[in-house]
């Protein structure tokens, strides 16, 4: 029983860290209604940025980490004004194009700046886990719940409160409806990528804290898939409670089912989950229901 709820908690906790990833998603896409293919580079990014201010410039921990977020935002402002700000009022096919565009550039950017070789991500947490009961907990994980539910509060009342948050939403609707109401969409549009960026730099720590840094690590990107598909692409809250299921998932396939298959179930099954539940419902658990004039 010990060794079920091990493995039922370290399921759910990696399944937050996913959760974290998917916020990228959402919030770029409750903006501009895009799906940032790119996703996964900016993990890297983040982990590449982080790695500088900790072990280039031997910055303390927590200021390094500030100022890594802070980066991470500015990255996200010139990557809008880059790459999107003169596609405001095209099609979305066009900015979508444009995110899978930026999967070879940023490989590229980050090859010449930093190279290719594997380095040691710095403990951003402990490493040492934490015992509760007979439950042995890694504490990035435990971290990665803690700042996923911080984060999605926060981000939940950002969207539903605030002006700015209202805005996106706007924005997200309709580009020219918004700007005839008097919404700035390129400002809107460079506060998400700041925001989507500046998480990724979060779930970059988290993921990665004690571990090496590669390219691989882009990987992960592909695993917050399923969670940011359940939500709907729009729900906040909703990514925690996917990130739960999806992560309780394949915790114990890969505790019960991997031994059989030879470690290949864990890898498939959130996907196959994911495609069973937007068969019965295509917007997700928490997405959005559309209704339109015909």
């Amino acid at each position: 029983m010990i060794d079920f709820l091990n493995y039922a908690v370290l399921g759910i906790l990696t399944g937050q860290l996913y959760a974290i990833v998917a916020m990228g998603f959402v919030v770029i896409y409750r903006a501009s209604r895009v799906f940032n293919f790119a996703q996964g580079e900016l993990i890297v990014l983040g982990g590449f940025i982080v790695w500088t201010f900790l072990s280039v410039f031997k910055l303390n921990t927590w200021l390094g980490v500030v100022l890594s977020v802070a980066a991470g935002a500015i990255v996200g402002i010139v990557i809008e004004r880059a790459f999107f700000r003169k596609l405001v009022g095209r099609s979305v096919f066009a900015m979508v194009m444009v995110t899978i565009g930026m999967i070879i550039l940023l490989r590229g950017v980050m090859l010449m700046a930093w190279g290719a070789h594997e380095r040691q991500f710095p403990a951003i947490f402990p490493l040492e886990p934490v015992i509760l009961w007979e439950l042995f907990i890694p504490t990035p994980l435990l971290a990665s719940g803690v700042l996923s539910v911080t984060a999605a509060l926060v981000l939940h009342h950002f969207f539903n409160h605030s002006r700015a948050g209202l805005a996106l939403a706007a924005v997200s609707e309709d580009h020219e409806v918004a700007q005839s109401v008097g919404i700035s969409v390129r400002r809107s549009m460079a506060l998400a990528w700041a925001m989507g960026v500046a998480l990724s730099i979060v779930g970059a720590m988290t993921y990665l804290s004690g571990k090496t840094l590669t390219y691989n690590a882009a990987e992960i990107g592909f695993a917050a898939l399923p969670i940011a598909l359940l939500a709907g692409l729009e729900s906040i809250r909703g990514l925690l409670l996917g990130g739960a299921i999806i992560g309780l998932i394949q915790g114990l396939t890969s505790a019960y089912i991997d031994p059989v298959f030879g470690g290949q179930a864990s890898a498939i099954v959130p996907y196959l989950f994911m495609l069973a539940v937007l068969l019965i419902r295509p917007t997700g658990m928490f997405g959005w229901k559309i209704i339109e004039r015909v």
